[in-house]
């Protein structure tokens, strides 16, 4: 059933993981509505504590802070950026040449926490952690871990939409490749210097499974509903923003959404004041395979998408991105 959404819908995550059978149940047929026609949710009971939230911002704007010429020392573009500093302007959204009005810091799994048999140990670049912030390691460390979790409980409840087994994703997350973002929309002291279609983050899809995102309610976050419409994304601040990525919308030929959505400039008497924000994208391992669902492929709904894996389909979008050579 088609449903055009006013507003992202609402969901408690406990009902899920602790909740009665109906409960749950309930759960599961809110998030595919959801899913399948605006591509967002809100949800509480994550596991974040406001404390964390607060001490992990705290850590990211003492970063940001620092002179351009200090975080510098941590950007690494022959990684594609997806380790420590990525520098102003640097990433575009796809089929755009302007860059973002943003800078942000990229912190992925840790390689102490992955089994020295598993080949993913060799394959991910170590996180860079700044010696000027001593308390970003833990903090950023800490909350990966948490809506990574949190992560996982949404896939279980996904892949029972689906009418997969509940633990359809579980080994193609384990120690999968996710990047927690934090982000920072800087001041424009002179908006007349920046390029005119120069935005904070032009119109995107994301690439990952599933985007969870605090720091959410700020002004300037919108979603493209069916009909056109731009929608601001609101959410209280004991909730995450869940949405879905187009791993996720390739997996299944679009049944669920990967929907498109920007953050847009402040009032101009409003440009110089900063904007953060810490998304968790929720990768899988490179390895999992994105071809089509068969369940999600008919005459009805042909198969959308060539088959690709996870690791192929995030080099060739890092590229379109800017972001990779």
């Amino acid at each position: 059933m088609e449903i055009l959404f006013d507003e992202i819908p609402s969901l408690d995550l406990a009902h899920f993981t602790t909740g009665t059978p109906e409960q749950k149940a309930e759960f599961v047929r809110r998030l595919g509505d959801a899913y399948q026609n605006i591509g967002f949710v809100a949800i509480k009971n994550h596991g974040l504590s406001q404390e964390l939230q607060d001490s992990l911002y705290h850590s990211i704007k003492t970063f940001f802070s620092l002179p351009d010429e200090v975080k510098i020392k941590y950007e690494k573009p022959e990684i594609g950026f997806q380790r420590g500093y990525t520098g102003k302007g640097k990433e575009h959204a796809k089929g755009r040449n302007t860059g973002d009005l943003k800078e942000f810091y990229h912190v992925g799994q840790e390689l102490s926490t992955i089994p020295d048999t598993d080949p993913l140990k060799s394959e991910y670049p170590a996180n860079l952690w700044p010696d000027e912030v001593p308390d970003l390691k833990k903090d950023a460390n800490e909350a990966f871990r948490i809506l990574e979790n949190a992560g996982k409980a949404m896939l279980r409840a996904i892949a029972l939409n689906l009418e997969l087994p509940e633990d359809y994703f579980e080994d193609k997350v384990a120690y999968g490749n996710s990047i927690l973002r934090q982000i920072h929309y800087f001041p424009i002291e002179n908006p007349d210097e920046v390029p005119s279609d120069a935005v904070r983050a032009a119109e995107h899809g994301d690439i990952n499974l599933i985007t969870l995102l605090m720091g959410a309610s700020a002004d300037g976050l919108q979603v493209l509903r069916k009909d056109g419409k731009w929608i601001p994304i609101t959410a209280l601040p004991e909730q995450l923003v869940v949405n879905v990525g187009d791993m996720l919308e390739r997996l299944t030929n679009k049944k669920l959404k990967s929907t498109i959505h920007r953050v847009v400039n402040p009032p101009r008497e409003k440009m110089n004041s900063s904007r953060y924000s810490i998304p968790f994208f929720m990768h899988p391992r490179s390895e999992m395979d994105l071809t089509c669902l068969t369940s999600c492929v008919s005459e009805e709904n042909p198969k959308l998408f060539s088959d690709a894996t996870a690791g192929e389909f995030l080099d060739e979008r890092l590229r379109e991105l800017g972001l990779k050579k």
